[in-house]
């Protein structure tokens, strides 16, 4: 850990000038209490750093969560080896079409209808619209064909084994299309009742609601429920992604265990002997004893964790590797060679689409688990044996 200013603490070894810049300004904002905690993985974000944990007094940031509100991952540790996962006589590509067939990819990309186990998520989310009060149809009027559906970037579907050979299946998505209206309204509205208040922000996407605002009282209700159906839409597709794993191997899958969780939303939690309303921008949960997922990338290793509670870094622990070259940059910087030889031994997709989700485009994961040692534990190493993506 290091103590950049009184209100600004980094776990980053690796993190560049303008990163450090754009925390800086967050962490100055009088709403900022007591500092903000940059994750190993820090980098440039629109607004608040990628990577960050913000804890406010009376107010938020919208941009501080982002516009994939409760993204995040969850993860299946399975009954199976990845012996009998090789050796049940079919090819891995084969596993790979099932599951891009059962899951709708990239963005714009929804179901035709409720199935599955959506019809019962859909009920959830439509009882709990009800309890907030909010009104997700008037953000995307087909936000339950968007259940069970991954988009693009870099989100992603994996079946993948551990250090001891069991396998797991691993993905990580938002809340789509509903999520990013909801985010883009609020954020547009605490901008303009920031203008109003007569505040000048060294960034206009620093921009926040206070409690006397009713879109405060009103974001957040929203914002409870996008991370709801956050939630609820990698618990569909994994329960898709499981099944088309059980068709594979020939039986039902066992689930042994799982972890659920999110990294860039909002909570009510307990800091320094007072409440405050912490966002995590591109960072996990890590109170003591709290389950993890630290993904790498498409081609290194991804990590199950267990947090440590560590007070100064608010019970906190970075979301990924972290980019260490923007997309532009990677596409201009890799070739689809590049990207071939760093995914020899995985099946994937062979498309360009996904040069800027080349492993080089990424903070060294090893380097990033090492700086978060002291806020988790590692329980298991996951390595990729399919990938899926959406372009």
């Amino acid at each position: 850990m290091e103590r950049i200013t009184d209100k600004l603490y980094s776990w980053a070894s690796i993190i560049d000038d303008h990163a450090l810049a754009q925390a800086r300004l967050t962490a100055e904002l009088p709403i900022v209490d007591p500092h903000v905690a940059l994750m190993p993985d820090a980098h440039v974000g629109m607004g608040a750093t990628v990577g960050s944990v913000i804890p406010t007094v009376g107010a938020v940031i919208p941009a501080a969560v982002g516009v994939d509100i409760g993204c995040g991952m969850v993860a299946v540790r399975t009954q199976y080896t990845v012996e009998q996962l090789r050796s049940a006589g079919r090819r891995l590509a084969g596993l790979r079409e099932q599951i891009e067939r059962a899951v709708p990819l990239s963005p714009g990309n929804y179901n035709r209808k409720v199935w599955g186990r959506a019809p019962e998520a859909v009920a959830e989310l439509e009882r709990l619209a009800r309890e907030e009060d909010v009104t997700p149809e008037s953000f995307a009027k087909n936000w339950r064909l968007q259940l069970g559906s991954l988009g693009g970037g870099n989100h992603f579907i994996e079946v993948t084994a551990d250090e001891g050979g069991s396998v797991w299946t691993f993905l990580h998505s938002g809340s789509r299309g509903v999520g990013n209206q909801i985010a883009r309204r609020y954020i547009a509205a605490a901008q303009e009742r920031t203008a109003r208040r007569g505040v000048e922000l060294p960034d206009r996407n620093l921009a926040h609601l206070t409690v006397d605002d009713a879109e405060y009282h009103a974001y957040l209700a929203h914002l409870h429920w996008a991370q709801e159906f956050a939630r609820l839409n990698r618990e569909v597709m994994m329960d898709r992604v499981v099944d088309q794993l059980g068709r594979f191997m020939g039986g039902e899958v066992r689930r042994v265990e799982e972890v659920n969780c999110h990294h860039n939303y909002t909570a009510v939690e307990r800091h320094f002997g007072a409440e405050r309303l912490v966002s995590r921008k591109g960072a996990i949960a890590a109170h003591e004893g709290v389950r993890g997922l630290i993904p790498g990338s498409m081609g290194t290793a991804s990590y199950v964790v267990t947090g440590k509670g560590q007070e100064m870094s608010l019970c906190s622990a970075p979301h990924g590797a972290g980019r260490a070259y923007s997309r532009t940059q990677a596409r201009k910087t890799f070739t689809q060679a590049d990207l071939r030889r760093r995914m020899r031994g995985i099946e994937y997709r062979d498309l360009p689409a996904f040069i800027d989700e080349i492993p080089d485009a990424y903070k060294d994961v090893d380097v990033v688990m090492a700086d978060a040692a002291d806020l988790v534990a590692v329980d298991h190493v996951l390595r990729q044996l399919v990938n899926v993506k959406g372009q």
